[in-house]
């Protein structure tokens, strides 16, 4: 394609669904399925494993969660400062990349709170004590609080000097957090103790765009901008100019993409995938129509509640949610328009199958359909 070539929502559909593996399921390792993703939001504890078994053929759940305990990936704090899981190689230049991310959303919520406090302070004995054992959040700002109120640091609120740490020293959520079948307190330590290295020192901002415009692409700066939640990236895009390609948006936006990234045909199949509560294809565009369609955007949910999502032909078609009693485990899937006979037959196929993966557990699994126009709420999340 020549540069500055319109390049229709179909094919931007299918482009991001080809490099999300979300087209065909994958055979490469796990771990770098993960790097290839640019990692996966995973601020809950489990639900991201469906995030991999809709990438990662045959996948199951011990191929992600011995990486943790191994020390192989992480779940820390990265892009839009929500809790991402990433290779340890990822972290490593990742986290300081986006620090000043996590600085701005920390230090307008809790700024007030820690005004006046010596930063490299209160960030070596926050780094002291949770190397010395993981804490809990409220653990390390009853500490912290306890130490300020001998260091002179006068009666400081200990979420918010709980806080300081998260922002200030790079702390990872250690296992059995996060593990399949198993939990565990939210607590944290340092990724430099936990990886046992230190965090790379000024990485090139240029990776970060070229890894996103990977995964993610073609995509504009604002959108590498929202995934990110880093700001004035333009000047970056343009010294990179040379190495990319451009295209135009059928609203006329400018994208970017890498030469050799994969933009199928927009006639290319798209199969029906049960997409978890925060998977990062919904969150990464400011521009969110090449996959979140109208029907979507009149929907009403709870606020706070980020719904499970179910893709049919690429796009956001309906919601899910799972639903136990004792043994017995019903996915619930409500299309947001009357499916066709052909849809219907894979919606309940697909959901058979990652009922079977779920809940491995459950004697008794069925997939019921909730007709598009009734309204049952709320829709919370839908894995455990």
């Amino acid at each position: 394609m020549p540069d500055g070539q319109v390049i229709g929502q179909r094919a931007l559909n299918r482009a991001t669904l080809a490099r999300q593996m979300l087209l065909e399921r994958s055979a490469l390792p796990v771990t770098e399925v993960i790097e290839r993703l640019a990692g996966l939001q995973a601020q809950t504890p489990h639900s991201w494993y469906l995030g991999l078994w809709n990438r990662v053929a045959g996948f199951q759940p011990e191929q992600a969660a011995d990486l943790l305990p191994s020390r192989e990936a992480v779940r820390i704090a990265l892009m839009r400062s929500t809790i991402h899981l990433v290779t340890a190689r990822d972290c490593r230049w990742l986290r300081p990349l986006v620090q000043v991310v996590i600085e701005r959303g920390t230090l307008g919520a809790f700024g007030r709170d820690l005004a006046g406090l010596d930063r490299a302070e209160v960030a070596a004995v926050g780094r002291a004590l949770v190397e010395e054992r993981p804490l809990t959040p409220a653990a390390l700002g009853a500490r912290l609080a306890e130490h300020g109120r001998a260091a002179g640091w006068g009666e400081r609120p200990a979420a918010s000097l709980a806080q300081a740490i998260r922002m200030w020293v790079p702390l990872v959520q250690v296992p059995p957090r996060g593990v399949w079948g198993r939990s565990g307190p939210v607590a944290h330590t340092s990724a430099e103790s936990w990886l046992g290295a230190p965090l790379a020192e000024d990485p090139p901002m240029e990776d970060l765009v070229l890894r996103y415009l990977a995964a993610f692409g073609p995509a504009s700066v604002k959108d590498v901008q929202t995934w990110s939640g880093l700001t004035r990236l333009r000047e970056v895009v343009e010294r990179l100019r040379p190495r990319l390609v451009t295209f135009r948006a059928e609203d006329g936006r400018e994208l970017f993409d890498l030469p050799d990234a994969p933009r199928p045909d927009p006639g290319v199949p798209a199969p029906v995938r049960f997409m978890y509560d925060f998977d990062n294809l919904f969150l990464s565009h400011a521009d969110r129509t090449r996959v979140i369609t109208p029907a979507y955007r009149r929907q009403v949910f709870p606020r706070n509640v980020q719904p499970c999502l179910l893709l049919v032909d690429g796009v956001t078609e309906g919601v899910w949610k799972i639903v136990r009693d004792r043994d017995a485990a019903t996915l619930v899937v409500k299309p947001f328009r009357r499916l066709t006979r052909a849809e219907h037959a894979e919606v309940a196929e697909e959901g058979t199958r990652m009922l079977e993966f779920a809940e491995a557990d459950a004697a008794f699994r069925d997939v019921r359909f909730i007709a598009h126009d009734r309204d049952e709420t709320p829709w919370t999340a839908g894995t455990r």
